[in-house]
């Protein structure tokens, strides 16, 4: 993906800058804690769609909707 690209991208939730740390498939927003997927080259900026991270930017185990 064009570094081009990111520098013009925002996260969707606080419109902050967003990071995409090398050898990842998500653009990450620090101050959410958020990552969005790249797919296919094509980021999905949703907020429906974003990864919760932890402090270290690793993604959270996801919790299926029927226990949460």
């Amino acid at each position: 993906m064009d570094t081009r690209l990111i520098e013009l991208l925002v996260c969707p939730v606080c419109k902050g800058p967003l990071q995409r740390p090398a050898q990842s498939q998500l653009l990450v927003c620090p101050a959410d804690r958020l990552g969005f997927p790249i797919r296919d080259g094509i980021p999905v900026m949703l907020e429906n769609e974003a990864v919760a991270l932890d402090e270290n930017g690793a993604p959270l185990p996801s919790v299926p909707a029927s226990q949460a």
